[in-house]
């Protein structure tokens, strides 16, 4: 039968320097369809608990849904999953561009990577082979200087994902990039340095293996055409997420000073207007005509000639409101950096205010800080914090072990003004302000992820399932469940959030999974969200494996003691009744009162293999 699903998977042993090809039994596909849901099938079944995030016998996985590489807008995404060495539990991190279509044409539906090698190497894929290479001449490079040394040797055909320097000197939240697209989040570039791998490249050629070939080319112009017809859509296309800290930063949801505040003066400078006039293009995805990419310039000062493909609102966040910074340039050029050197916006910005609120407190002196002056707003010392940071230089040594062990390791009650949950920093959106998105970062099996289960009830007034009051303190327990699991049955075709433009659902991607396909179960949007509820429940037990339970499953103390400050009408809003959502989402999810999946949920979502270990970690939690 004619299929996207190749059934396959290429297991690469770095340790012994050989590769082999495997089978994914049937029954795995159709229980977890693909994309993140095999991602965590496979890791939970090949990572053992207590095992060294950046030691050999951790493993990581590039994963595609069944729809990369095809006409289909959006679904090209691709996903690294590994234990990650920044939360110690799971890390499941996205990324665009052309690299998940080029997995797909090499005929694998996932890249499983284990083991250690003894230099720095590169995996290259051509046709039916692997080849280690040695990657000595691309050690030490930034990461286009890789993608382009890689392409330069292996022809124009190749597509790469690689770490830049920060993943070489184990910066606990490094990236992997592909083209200027980076998966951020977790440590995944990490992971890739620890195994001395710089990069896998891949030279291949569009291959079509669709079941039902008319039937998807069907739906998938009328997709192209309600695309291009979709408001929302043109907004991305024209301004992508810029226009985002404007909205927010109104509703009071906008966390400022490292999340002592929600509003920001003089955002103007940091509007979608403000990002439009330095505009001097655009960038899609493999076949995507959203192009919500946005390249911006700067043209003169200090920052002249600095050029990205963002930054996005969570960097403009990150480098901008988080630091009281309205200096437009430098956050050009603090994204343009941490794309080169291959570290996450999100974890970088919110560790630059960590630092300047402790600088503020005089927690950290000049003394502590190499000599650098750490007050609100300085651009310049942002910048150089990341050079820092990146080469593990000064106090970037600390730095670069993320927020929670660099508060660990200054002490003086610094843990106070640390935001993250469960190791990993909190994104742009104020949990006080959003109480559901709240509860998110606090179940979010990965952490603090905005993504995991995004509240658009709160932030947008969606109405599905259900319309929400955001300052509510009860009530939202079945709201981010449902955020969660249906979060997670998109991302078995790992659909992009901005390619969706309110004109995809469950039902349309499954008609396009069952044409690429032919398995015809997943027409049922019920049976994906099945499958997005399973991926959930089994990702929450990866981490119960490890230790995670109620306990972790907390917010800052700031957004449960301190009303939120400067936040037009979220002023004076504090989490609570944390407990009491807690509650609420483990009757919602089927877990026992200490946060791990019972028995009975298991057994419901055939996930029996893990009810021992779930027993085991309970009785801990207890």
């Amino acid at each position: 039968m004619a299929s996207t699903v190749a059934g396959r998977f290429l297991r690469v042993d770095l340790s012994r320097g050989v590769s082999q090809v495997e089978t994914i039994p049937e029954e795995l596909i159709r229980e977890f369809v693909g994309g993140r849901g095999l991602g965590i099938r496979y890791l939970y079944q090949e990572v053992e608990p207590g095992i060294d995030p950046l030691g050999p016998d951790n493993k990581l996985i590039l994963s595609i849904g069944p729809l990369a590489g095809t006409m289909a807008q959006g679904f090209s995404r691709w996903m690294a999953l590994t234990r990650s060495p920044l939360t110690d539990g799971y890390a499941r991190s996205v990324a665009g561009a052309d690299f998940g279509a080029w997995i797909r044409f090499a005929g694998y539906d996932f890249i499983l990577i284990e083991g250690r090698a003894e230099r720095p190497v590169y995996i290259y894929l051509e046709g039916d082979q692997c080849q280690i290479r040695d990657a000595d001449f691309l050690w030490g490079k930034n990461t286009q200087e890789t993608q382009e040394i890689l392409q330069g040797v292996h022809g124009d055909h190749t597509r790469s994902a690689c770490i830049g320097p920060a993943g070489e000197n184990l910066v606990r939240f490094a990236v992997i990039a592909s083209a200027r697209r980076t998966a951020s989040r977790g440590g995944v570039g990490t992971v890739m340095g620890s195994k001395n791998l710089k990069a896998v490249a891949i030279n291949a050629r569009r291959r079509d293996t669709l079941h039902d070939p008319a039937a998807f080319k069907e739906l998938a112009r009328w997709q192209a055409g309600a695309l291009r017809d979709s408001k929302q859509r043109q907004h991305m296309s024209n301004v992508g997420t810029t226009y985002a800290a404007e909205q927010f930063n109104e509703m009071g949801l906008w966390p400022v000073r490292n999340f002592q505040e929600g509003r920001m003066e003089n955002i103007e400078k940091l509007s979608s207007e403000a990002y439009t006039s330095i505009k001097t293009g655009q960038f899609g995805c493999y076949s995507c005509g959203v192009r919500c990419g946005q390249v911006h310039r700067v043209a003169g000062g200090s920052y002249a000639g600095a050029q990205s493909e963002g930054p996005e609102y969570e960097t403009i966040w990150s480098f901008g409101g988080d630091l009281v910074n309205d200096n437009i340039a430098s956050t050009v050029a603090a994204d343009a950096l941490c794309d080169l050197v291959g570290i996450d916006t999100i974890s970088m910005g919110n560790i630059v205010a960590f630092t300047m609120e402790l600088f503020q407190r005089e927690i950290l002196t000049r003394r502590d800080t190499d000599g650098l002056d750490l007050t609100w707003g300085n651009h310049r010392a942002m910048i150089e914090l990341i050079h820092k940071t990146a080469s593990r230089e000064g106090i970037g040594d600390l730095l670069a072990e993320g927020v929670k062990r660099a508060a660990e390791g200054i002490g003086k009650g610094a843990e106070d003004y640390a935001m993250h949950v469960k190791g990993l920093e909190i994104s742009a959106y104020e949990p006080r302000a959003a109480k559901a998105q709240g509860l998110n970062y606090a179940t979010a099996n990965n952490g603090a992820s905005h993504n995991y289960g995004y509240a658009r009830q709160e932030l947008f007034g969606a109405r599905q399932p259900r319309a929400v009051d955001r300052f509510a303190d009860e009530g939202k327990g079945d709201i981010t469940a449902w955020n969660q699991i249906m979060a997670a049955a998109n991302e078995v075709g790992i659909l992009c959030n901005f390619a969706s433009a309110g004109v995809m659902n469950l039902e349309v991607m499954g008609k396009l999974l069952v044409a690429a396909t032919g398995f015809a179960e997943f027409a049922d949007p019920q049976y994906l969200e099945r499958v997005g509820e399973r991926i959930v429940c089994l990702e929450r037990c990866f981490i119960a494996r490890e230790g995670f339970s109620r306990k972790d499953d907390r917010l800052p103390k700031r957004m449960l003691t301190e009303p939120l400050q400067n936040a037009g009408p979220s002023t004076g809003q504090v989490v609570r009744k944390l407990d009491t959502l807690l509650d609420e989402y483990y009757a919602a999810m089927g877990y026992g009162p200490n946060g791990i999946p019972t028995p009975q949920k298991l057994a419901e979502l055939g996930l029996d293999f893990a009810v021992d270990a779930m027993a085991r970690a309970g009785a801990a939690a207890r």
